[in-house]
């Protein structure tokens, strides 16, 4: 193009640059959806992200690399927009799929040869299309950064070629745009397309590649050879973007039905965690059995959590002096709630960081005509109807320096977090967490701690126990017994001053309330372990603020118990 008509030389920028920008931003959403979804399907959610965020930012330095090896720029970007769209689109698809298959071959081999129900599938074929469904949110991720990278190095050679002559700030004023576009990209991921269904969010963010290498195209196009393939190709991925974006829902909810034992009856993006709920049925007469995941760990099921809320609370409450102010924190499906409320408490605080996953447990919640979450609001008793109970939304670390800054103490606290799989829960397993609890905590009174499986998560479960001693706890003592529907569990119980918590609950003749299941015997019965269970407690570390230790452990823990599972090593326990 003659450098004699810088009018249309500063219309052609305009586009690019406007290009570049969208560009940017789609391609700064797909590497946060690609990252969150592989942390939803592969259980890991920080080291997940980390990883594919990493693997898309070497890759896109290898398309950068590439792009050199296209002829004309021209055609070679209004492919790539093309390509981009279609791997976009459907690249969590394609990892859903490779999921699904993984998980029902088993069943379907079974199924086709007859054989035996007790008969486990392991190893071979299995193994090998476990670890393909495993590496393909990387590969997904490794595919889109390459054609990501590309762009800019290709846009610079167009731009370039327009001007007929070398630029300056060619690069710089491309790479600048880009910035720009990734920002924007951000702020729409975090605050618009987190919560959407992960299928959509693609189909849009691969609509908007789509409509860029169209308008590049029709800018472009006396540059561009066989434009009729095209045309042609852009209206194929077209249709099949809009089918994603209309059915994608659909597709990916079957698929993801088939990594859960039970049927998903409920499912749910909220800006903090996906929550998931399946349902199983047992019987004519009987109630069916509701499952509750975040991020598709158990959280509860419906036949037993009162098992789970029965230790977790009754412990905790029949130790201390009084019950009439309990603080909480977690369990926003109001579960515990419930059981504290049972004790005629004067006023209960309770801490959670997601208001949405309150909302599913306190108020209907009517779609299509129909409450969905009515046997939910039953399960708790419409606890946090109660007036009370007043609910605090949040980052339960900083919570509480609010509350200890009111001079606030509570005769019980209830600690009912997740397990510190990722760094962000780790803080609230750490030395300077559990100091601000004693802060809090009445000098008669009691603390109790979800602590993970003292069976699959021995280090973890102990370095739990050791922290809430370093924080100036004067006794600490664990406990165990087995939940059904997730396997052996574990908790923590501290208390300040006085005789320990166990020693308190030998005292009494029997519980003050009946919750149905906790007896005095019964729960003094969870405090044995085996007799080898401590011995290398010298050896455990302490989590402090900063070091991360109950996130490793709980990470080589979980990752031993897998090894050994499969691998038949390693030292197991009691």
């Amino acid at each position: 193009m003659p450098a004699s008509k810088p009018k249309s030389l500063l219309l052609y920028d305009l586009a690019i640059f406007s290009i570049m920008m969208v560009l940017a931003g789609c391609g700064l959403i797909y590497e946060y959806l690609l990252s969150h979804y592989a942390g939803r399907v592969l259980g890991s959610v920080e080291s997940a992200i980390y990883a594919i965020i990493g693997i898309m930012i070497v890759s896109m330095g290898l398309g950068a690399f590439a792009a050199r090896l296209v002829k004309n720029p021209f055609s070679g970007f209004a492919w790539l927009e093309l390509i981009v769209a279609l791997l976009g689109s459907s690249a969590v698809l394609i990892i859903a799929l490779l999921f699904a298959f993984s998980t029902r071959l088993p069943q379907i081999l079974s199924e086709t040869f007859a054989l035996p129900p007790d008969l486990l599938l392991d190893g071979g074929l299995m193994q090998f299309s476990e670890q393909v469904a495993a590496i393909s949110p990387y590969l997904m991720a490794a595919l889109l950064g390459f054609l990501i990278g590309m762009e800019i190095p290709l846009m610079a050679r167009v731009r370039q070629a327009l001007y007929s002559q070398h630029l300056t700030h060619n690069t710089g004023s491309i790479y600048g745009m880009d910035y720009l576009g990734a920002g924007i990209g951000a702020a729409l991921w975090v605050g618009l397309m987190l919560t959407m269904e992960i299928s959509y969010a693609a189909a849009l963010t691969a609509s908007a590649n789509l409509i860029m290498g169209l308008l590049f195209l029709f800018i472009f196009r006396q540059h561009i050879a066989s434009r009729l393939p095209l045309l042609l190709a852009h209206g194929l991925t077209a249709l099949l973007v809009l089918s994603i974006a209309l059915f994608g829902d659909q597709w990916n909810a079957q698929m993801e039905e088939m990594l859960y034992r039970d049927k998903v009856v409920y499912r749910l993006n909220t800006h903090h965690q996906r929550l998931t709920i399946t349902e199983r049925h047992i019987g004519a007469n009987q109630p069916a059995v509701l499952t509750f995941y975040i991020n598709g760990r158990t959280q509860f099921a419906s036949n037993d959590e009162h098992l789970y809320h029965a230790l977790l609370t009754a412990p905790a409450l029949a130790a201390s002096a009084r019950q009439e102010r309990i603080l909480i924190i977690g369990g926003g499906d109001g579960l515990a709630l419930r059981d504290v409320l049972r004790w005629q408490p004067q006023h209960v605080t309770l801490l959670d960081l997601d208001p949405t996953l309150v909302r599913l447990f306190s108020a209907p919640l009517i779609i299509q005509g129909k409450q969905v979450n009515q046997r939910l609001l039953a399960m708790n008793h419409n606890a946090f109807a109660d007036p009370r109970v007043t609910v605090q939304f949040g980052d339960a670390f900083l919570n509480v320096d609010d509350l200890i800054q009111q001079q606030r103490t509570f005769d019980s606290i209830i600690v009912d977090l997740p397990d510190p799989s990722h760094p962000d829960l780790n803080k609230l397993y750490s030395s300077r967490f559990y100091h601000k609890l004693n802060l809090l905590l009445a000098g008669d009174g009691a603390m109790v701690v979800q602590s993970t499986s003292p069976y699959h998560a021995r280090k973890t479960f102990l370095s739990i126990g050791k922290t809430i001693k370093h924080a100036g706890f004067k006794h600490v003592q664990a406990y165990h017994h087995n939940i059904p529907s997730f396997g052996e569990w574990g908790w923590h119980i501290a208390s300040k001053e006085g005789s320990s918590a166990k020693r308190r609950l030998q005292q009494l003749k029997q519980l003050p309330i009946d919750d149905g299941w906790s007896s005095r015997a019964a729960l003094l019965a969870t405090f044995e372990f085996g007799r080898y269970f401590f011995d290398d407690l010298e050896q455990i570390k302490i989590n402090r603020l900063g070091s991360m230790q109950a996130y490793q452990y709980h990470q080589q823990d979980w990752q031993q118990e897998q090894g050994v599972y499969h691998l038949n090593k390693g030292r197991s326990y009691p």
